[in-house]
């Protein structure tokens, strides 16, 4: 090959590399530079710590142990949530605090939903003008110890049928539901530790919400009854409001002034003295 062709190759060769290196470095751009912010970033949704729930409260719990303050979205602040700006020293000022109603971790607490130190549970709880009243229960009476608080029950008197004159025969018993639709307030129900682990004891007594009708008609059914039985109510019944109650038993007809007596099964009336 002649020495003039081979310098014309080389030089060619020289020449297209140096076309492809400049057309390498016009493309890639150098990266752009980072010119971090001065001062603190603020956080693209304005913030505000709320009082919550660490951990699940019972109702009539204290919940003390259980609160801390966590960042909520402050246009999600309800005027009624406890707020570190409101009240900075609230956590050790809610530590006699109870629980009026079940109360689940991560939930932000309201007041609405406490007793304040020094308040009784049970009057916090009931609603005005009703009454708080216990009757004796045991498992085979409480639907298998399965009524629990906010249950709604029918209360059954069960008793003996008076005697014939004549005598002989087997005893009778009357059942009658005196009360239907009622509120449970309370068992106490505890759980015990044994050797297999927990176990749950059926509560021997049932707080009702009653009014101070049904309060009177359940303090005579109970003098009256063998046996008082609670009958669990489906949740879908818990609307309807029944005004079928054994009224009988505390009023003649309607009228004061009288007292009904019951004896061997026979209602007498008397002028109340």
């Amino acid at each position: 090959m002649a020495a003039s062709r081979i310098m014309i190759l080389g030089v060619a060769v020289a020449a297209a590399g140096g076309a492809g290196y400049i057309a390498k470095n016009m493309a890639s751009a150098p990266p752009a530079e980072v010119v971090a912010p001065a001062g603190p970033q603020e956080p693209a949704i304005a913030l505000s710590d709320v009082l919550v729930l660490s951990g699940d409260v019972p109702m009539g719990q204290p919940v003390d142990g259980q609160l801390r303050w966590q960042s909520w979205p402050a246009d999600s602040v309800n005027d009624t949530f406890v707020t570190r700006g409101g009240e900075p020293d609230a956590i050790d000022k809610l530590k006699g605090a109870i629980a009026r109603v079940p109360l689940y971790a991560g939930e932000p607490l309201r007041r609405t939903k406490l007793i304040g130190n020094g308040q009784s549970f049970m009057s916090s709880v009931l609603p005005s003008g009703m009454r708080a009243v216990a009757t004796h229960i045991s498992a085979d009476t409480s639907a298998g110890g399965f009524i629990l608080p906010n249950d709604f029950v029918d209360v059954i008197m069960t008793r003996r049928a008076p005697q014939s004159n004549s005598g002989g025969g087997s005893d009778r018993f009357i059942t009658e539901t005196v009360l239907k639709n009622i509120r449970v307030l309370a068992i106490d129900q505890t759980i015990q530790e044994d050797e297999e682990g927990k176990k749950v004891k059926v509560g021997e007594t049932a707080t009702l919400e009653l009014t101070p009708q049904q309060a009177e008609i359940i303090t005579v059914a109970q003098q009256m009854a063998d046996r008082l039985t609670l009958a669990l109510r489906s949740i879908t019944d818990t609307q309807e409001k029944s005004a079928d109650d054994a009224d009988y038993l505390v009023s003649g007809n309607g009228r004061r002034g009288t007292i009904r007596l019951i004896k061997s099964g026979e209602v007498t009336e008397v002028g109340a003295r």
